[in-house]
C-alpha cells in the first residue's frame, strides 16, 4: 500500500481525500493546510488522519505519492523541489483527471463485463484477459486472451475450481466479501505482470451468482496513462469541472483566444459564449488591461488585480494562473469574483468576527510569539500558573499582550471549558463597576431591575476573571475584591447574604502598584493577595528579535480583517522597524502595519519602506555620533576606505546588537549570510568575540 500526502484541503483537497480513502492501494498518510479550519483538514481528523500546517515535517521518505490541491504553483515548485527522487508529485487537476477517468473506466468495465458474460464471441474478440466463476467458485468463462496471458487452455480450465487453474488468484475472496478491488497489480505463475479488476456479479435482487476478474498487461496501463495526458481530454474535463463552479471561469489558449467560459461568467460580466470564444483575451475588458496576456507572457499567476468586464463595466477582482501541461503552456484560467458579492461577504464576515469577539478565551499559548530569554521565562511562568488555581498578577506596559497572556492562562487550565470574563476596570465608570462586578439585589438603588442582577464574578462562577488595568479600582471596590480572594464569596450591591464563589482571577496592571501603595491608593494587603505570583511581559524594545515573527503574524490577521493579500514585508522595512523604540509595544507595531496595508495598492504585495509612517525616537541614538560628526572625515583618505571603515562599523554594532546571530544580522543589513562572513572576514571581524 502506497502512502499519500495531500497538501491543500480546500475544496478540491477535501474530494481528492474522499477519493483516496476509498482506495484499497492507497493510504492517506496526511492532509496539510495553512487553514487548521480548511474542511479537508476537518475530515482527516474524522478520519483519524494526521494534520499539519507545514508539509516538511510530513515528507519523509515514506511519503510515495504527493497530490498538491492548493493552485499555488509556488507551492508545487517547493514540494518537487524537496521530494525524495521516488517519490510521485501530482498536481490536483491531473489528480481530479485520474480520478474521474479511473471512475469512466470501470463503469465501463462492468457494462463491458456483463456483455461478456452474455456474449461469449464478442467477449474472445477483447484485448484483456477475462476470467469469471459461478458462486461455487468454479470457472464459467476463459476468454481467448486469458489463455495467452496465463498459458493455459480454455479446455483445461472450464468447469474447474479457479484456484486449482490460477492459485494465485483473489475470486474466491470477492465471493466471500462482495467487495471489488480495483488495478491491482499481481504477478501469474509464469512471471507476466498483470493490472487486474475483481468484481462480484450480484443480480438486482441481491443474490450472488459469481465474480468476475479482468486484467490487461501492464505495459498497456503505461498506454493508458499517457493517453490520459491528451490535451482534449483535460480540455473536457476541465469544462465539466468549471461549468460546476459557482465562481466565474474564463480559459484562454497559448495564443489568447477564448476557449471556455462557464454560466457564472455570463451571469457576472452580461458576456455570452459568442462574445468570448474564439475572440481575443482583451474583448471582455472595459478598463483595464488583460490578465490573461500578462500571465502568456510572463508564465507567473496574478492575484487580486482589480478590473471592469463586459458592457455594463462591472467592477470585479480577478485572479489569473498558466496553464502548464508536460513543461509546456497550453493557455491560462481566471477566476473573476464580483466587488459587489465580495463587500457582502465581508459584511457578513464582520459579523461572523464580533460574534467571535463576544466569546470565550481564543488564545492560546501557541498565539504567543516569544524567542528572547525573557519572554520565555513569561511563557514558562504562565504555563506554571495556568496548572494551579493561583491568583496571577500580569505586569507590563501598554500594548505588551497581557491580555493574550490571560486568555493563554485560561484556555491552558482545567477551567477551560467554563466562562472567561474580561473587565477593564478603567472603562467603567466607579460609580458602576462595584454593581457590575459583584451585581446588585432588588431595591439596591433607583432603577434596579427586579430581582437584581447577577455581577460579573458570579457570571465567571466554576471559570477565569480577567481584571485589566486593575491599579485603577477604588477603595471600595479594593476592599470587596480582597474579600472575594481571602474567603471566596462575595456580597451584592445592596445584599446581605455572601454568595460563595469559585473563580480563577486573573489581573493585569501597567502602573507601579508599589507606588501606589506608597501613595496610599492602592491597599498593601491586596497587593499581596494579587501578587503571588507575578509574571513580568517584557516590552517590544528589549525584545526586538522578535519582531521579523511579529510582523508575519500581525500581516495576516490583518489580511483577515481587511481582505487584503499582503505577502510580507522587505528586509528595508523589517530594518526601519528594528530600529525604533516602540513606545506602544506590540499594539503600535500592529497598528503600524495596519496602517500600511490600507494605503497600499492592491497589486502590491509588501510592505515597503515608503508605506510606513516615519518613526523618530524620544532620545535620538548616539550610535553613529562618532561616524557622523566632522572629526571622523580625516584628510589624506580616500572615499574607498572611510565607505569600507563605515560598513565595518555598520556590521560590527549589528552583529553586537543580534549578539552575534549572523543569520539575523545578514537578514537585517540585506545581504545573503554567505556574503556576510565574507565582509567578517575582509574586515577582520570574526575574532571580536562573535559567535
Amino acid at each position: 500500500m502506497q502512502n499519500v500526502m495531500i497538501v491543500g484541503a480546500g475544496k478540491g483537497g477535501t474530494a481528492i481525500l474522499k477519493i483516496v480513502k476509498e482506495s484499497e492501494v492507497l493510504h492517506v498518510a496526511a492532509v496539510i493546510d495553512r487553514n487548521i479550519d480548511a474542511p479537508g483538514v476537518m475530515l482527516a481528523r474524522q478520519e483519524g488522519i494526521l494534520t499539519g500546517t507545514d508539509w516538511r515535517p510530513f515528507l519523509t521518505d515514506q511519503i510515495d505519492i504527493i497530490i498538491e490541491v492548493t493552485g499555488d504553483e509556488q507551492v508545487f515548485q517547493l514540494l518537487r523541489n524537496e521530494k525524495d527522487k521516488q517519490t510521485v508529485l501530482i498536481p490536483g487537476s491531473v489528480a481530479f483527471l485520474v480520478a474521474r477517468l479511473l471512475e469512466e473506466k470501470e463503469e465501463l468495465i462492468r457494462k463491458h463485463q456483463y456483455e461478456t458474460y452474455l456474449h461469449e464471441l464478442i467477449l474472445n474478440a477483447t484485448n484483456d484477459g477475462m476470467v469469471v466463476i459461478d458462486h461455487e467458485g468454479y470457472v464459467i468463462l476463459f476468454n481467448n486472451r486469458a489463455e495467452e496471458m496465463i498459458g493455459v487452455k480454455k479446455g483445461r480450465v472450464l468447469g474447474k475450481y479457479v484456484t486449482e487453474v490460477i492459485p494465485e488468484t483473489r475470486l474466491p475472496l470477492i465471493l466471500e466479501t462482495r467487495r471489488i478491488e480495483t488495478n491491482q497489480e499481481m504477478v501469474l505463475a509464469n512471471g507476466l505482470k498483470i493490472i487486474t479488476t475483481r468484481i462480484p456479479i450480484v443480480e438486482g435482487n441481491g443474490k450472488l451468482i459469481g465474480a468476475v476478474a479482468v486484467f490487461k498487461d501492464i505495459t498497456e496501463v503505461v498506454n493508458l496513462a499517457e493517453e490520459i495526458t491528451d490535451l482534449r481530454e483535460i480540455q473536457t474535463m476541465l469544462q465539466a469541472i468549471i461549468h460546476s463552479s459557482d465562481d466565474a471561469i474564463s480559459v484562454v489558449d497559448e495564443k489568447g483566444k477564448g476557449i471556455l467560459i462557464n454560466p457564472a461568467y455570463t451571469r457576472i460580466t452580461g458576456l455570452s459564449e459568442e462574445q468570448v470564444i474564439g475572440k481575443p483575451a482583451t474583448a471582455d475588458i472595459s478598463e483595464g488591461e488583460s490578465m490573461h496576456m500578462k500571465v502568456l507572457q510572463t508564465r507567473r499567476a496574478v492575484r487580486g488585480v482589480p478590473l471592469r468586464l463586459g458592457p455594463k463595466k462591472r467592477e470585479v477582482i480577478v485572479n489569473v494562473a498558466p496553464i502548464i501541461v508536460n513543461g509546456k503552456l497550453k493557455g491560462s484560467v481566471g477566476v473573476v469574483h464580483d466587488v459587489s458579492e465580495m463587500k457582502s461577504l465581508s459584511k457578513e464576515l464582520e459579523s461572523a468576527r464580533q460574534l467571535i469577539r463576544k466569546l470565550e478565551a481564543k488564545y492560546t499559548f501557541e498565539d504567543i510569539i516569544g524567542k528572547s530569554d525573557e519572554m520565555l521565562l513569561a511563557i514558562e511562568q504562565a504555563k506554571l500558573g495556568a496548572k494551579t488555581p493561583a491568583t496571577v498578577l500580569l505586569r507590563g506596559e501598554s500594548g505588551t499582550g497581557k491580555e493574550l497572556f490571560a486568555h493563554a492562562i485560561h484556555n491552558a487550565s482545567d477551567r477551560k471549558y467554563s466562562k472567561f470574563i474580561r473587565v477593564n476596570c478603567a472603562a467603567i465608570s466607579e460609580s458602576l463597576l462595584e454593581s457590575e462586578l459583584f451585581g446588585y439585589d432588588e431595591g439596591a438603588f433607583s432603577g434596579a431591575l427586579r430581582g437584581g442582577k447577577r455581577g460579573l464574578f458570579e457570571e465567571a462562577n466554576n471559570g477565569s476573571i480577567f481584571l485589566d488595568e486593575i491599579g485603577e479600582l477604588s477603595a471600595n471596590t479594593q476592599a470587596k475584591l480582597l474579600r472575594v480572594l481571602q474567603e471566596g464569596e462575595i456580597i451584592r450591591v445592596g445584599g446581605t447574604k455572601p454568595i460563595t464563589i469559585n473563580v480563577r482571577i486573573i489581573a493585569a496592571t501597567n502602573v507601579n502598584l508599589e507606588k501606589g501603595i506608597a501613595k496610599g491608593t492602592f491597599r498593601e494587603d491586596l497587593y499581596y493577595r494579587l501578587n503571588r505570583m507575578p509574571i513580568h511581559i517584557p516590552p517590544l524594545r528589549s525584545r526586538k528579535e522578535e519582531i521579523p515573527a511579529l510582523c508575519e503574524r500581525l500581516i495576516q490577521k490583518i489580511n483577515r480583517d481587511y481582505g487584503r493579500n499582503v505577502e510580507g514585508i522587505t528586509e528595508a522595512a523589517l530594518l526601519q522597524l528594528m530600529r525604533y523604540d516602540w513606545p506602544g509595544n506590540v499594539r503600535e507595531l500592529e497598528n503600524i502595519l495596519g496602517r500600511a496595508m490600507i494605503f497600499m495598492n492592491y497589486y502590491e504585495t509588501q510592505i515597503d519602506i515608503h508605506h510606513l509612517p516615519e518613526l523618530k525616537n524620544n532620545k535620538q541614538s548616539n550610535e553613529h555620533s562618532e561616524t557622523n560628526s566632522p572629526e571622523y572625515i580625516a584628510v589624506g583618505r580616500s572615499l574607498s576606505e572611510m565607505i569600507e571603515e563605515y560598513e565595518a562599523g555598520i556590521i560590527e554594532q549589528t552583529l553586537s546588537r543580534f549578539n552575534g546571530n549572523k543569520t539575523l544580522t545578514a537578514k537585517t543589513l540585506g545581504l545573503s549570510v554567505r556574503n556576510l562572513y565574507y565582509k567578517l572576514e575582509k574586515y577582520k571581524l570574526e575574532n571580536n568575540g562573535m559567535q
